[in-house]
């Protein structure tokens, strides 16, 4: 995704390490560290996942079972659900991860949110600048005001 982007960015890092700017090339490899920790899944794991959830949409369809048994969304009722999307999100569409508040009707309203942070992309939901002022202090609060 965004090949152009990345490519940006590894140029920048050769352009800092051969400046000597160690700095801002270490902030451009911390991210990467990060972002490349997602090779660490097993092949098969990572592409069962996405055949289950994405492709054959087995959760959303109340088609997903475990150990046999049919997952039942509905019967979740004592956690708070919190839904947290980016408005530039590449990979999950603006409304897919909402619908958890569909699937899991046995939570009682004033134990949901969801939230949609524009400007940030599926990476960005979590890391940064936004994640750190602006998203995990709802993630913080919702789990205080349910605790």
């Amino acid at each position: 995704m965004n090949i152009s982007r990345h490519v940006k960015a590894h140029l920048d890092l050769y352009h800092h390490l051969s400046q000597g700017e160690t700095e801002k090339a270490a902030v451009i490899k911390e991210f990467y560290d990060e972002y490349f920790a997602v090779l660490d899944l097993p092949a098969e794991f990572y592409l069962e996942t996405i055949e289950i959830v994405f492709q054959e949409a087995l959760l959303a369809q109340r088609r997903l079972t475990f150990r046999g048994r049919r997952v039942d969304t509905a019967a979740i009722r004592r956690t708070a659900l919190l839904t947290v999307e980016g408005e530039r999100d590449d990979i999950c569409a603006l409304g897919q991860t909402a619908v958890a508040h569909d699937l899991c009707q046995g939570i009682r309203p004033y134990m949901r949110r969801h939230h949609m942070q524009p400007g940030v992309g599926h990476y960005g939901v979590f890391s940064g600048r936004k994640w750190e002022n602006q998203i995990y202090p709802i993630v913080r609060n919702m789990m205080l005001a349910m605790s």
